[in-house]
């Protein structure tokens, strides 16, 4: 089947649709908390991918595996992180501070790369992020008053951990390919959710989940999680980094509206207010740096 560009882009916005369930599914869970959740999803994303990837990628798969380059390794460890903190900060915080939190993903990229790389941060990447900061301190300037018991004040401090190794992982692989190595990240997926589902057994013994909840669990392990991985992967081979980052925006939009609509969680308004402008600033960033990538292609 070929990838065209529109086959891409409307794939693109079913992968952030399915991101997007996290929030809902996690409210309609009974006796599953905090770290059992994180290792029932780490477990069924695991066992999905071990079946998937054979198909998708041969089963020369498992040796490539064994012999990948120790950046793989690393940013599977990104990944274990990125799974575990947006668990547990589901389990603490509500889904529209949890989601917007998580979008600061690529402009903290940005800062990691400068930082620790010494690239370059366009002038109007720094002022989207100055606007991001700016939304993100109006957001959480108060105590939140929303979600009931999900409003914790330690939810944001661990969503936060996940775009930050999402800037490690990202500006780590990025640094890996312009030194020549070749790196394909979906393993990378695996065995971030093999570390994930190791590292939170321990602490999510007495496991409690009910059937239900295991039920729900493996649903996102395999819809959530496992198959839209190997999605994106596929779509990235035909759509520009920033047009993945403008559609990818869209799970903000679609996880909240689900919250709302399913789980009766109101954000408020200083989360929305906040949050428009932590996402005005992703989409001014994102569109930008688009249309520059255009008019280089074009000159």
């Amino acid at each position: 089947m070929r990838w065209t560009h529109a086959r891409a882009m409307w794939t693109m916005v079913g992968v952030t649709a399915l991101w997007s369930i996290a929030g809902i599914v996690t409210r309609q869970l009974e006796s599953a908390h905090s770290f059992e959740v994180t290792f029932w999803r780490s477990l069924f994303t695991v066992v999905s991918l071990l079946v998937i990837l054979p198909l998708y990628q041969g089963r020369e798969f498992f040796s490539r595996l064994f012999y990948a380059p120790r950046v793989l390794w690393l940013s599977g460890v990104c990944w274990a992180v990125m799974f575990t903190a947006f668990m547990v900060a589901l389990t603490l915080a509500p889904v529209a501070e949890v989601l917007i939190t998580m979008a600061v993903g690529p402009l903290l990229s940005a800062l990691v790369a400068r930082i620790f790389f010494a690239q370059r941060i366009a002038p109007h990447t720094w002022g989207c992020i100055v606007l991001a900061g700016v939304g993100m301190a109006w957001m959480f300037a108060l105590p939140s008053t929303g979600a009931g018991a999900y409003a914790s004040p330690w939810g944001t401090w661990v969503a936060l951990l996940v775009p930050t190794a999402a800037a490690v992982n990202w500006s780590v692989v990025q640094h890996a390919q312009t030194r020549g190595e070749s790196m394909d990240m979906v393993p990378a997926v695996l065995v971030g959710a093999a570390l994930s589902a190791l590292c939170t057994l321990p602490l999510a013994l007495p496991l409690q989940a009910s059937v239900s909840d295991v039920a729900w669990l493996a649903l996102l392990g395999l819809v959530q999680l496992a198959v839209p991985c190997v999605l994106v992967v596929i779509c990235a081979r035909v759509l520009p980094a920033p047009e993945i980052s403008l559609l990818a925006l869209l799970e903000v939009l679609f996880g909240i509206a689900l919250a709302w609509l399913g789980a009766n969680e109101v954000p408020s308004s200083q989360v929305l207010s906040g949050g428009a402008l932590v996402l005005l600033a992703l989409l001014f960033n994102a569109g930008w740096t688009q249309r520059l990538t255009t008019g280089d292609k074009k000159t």
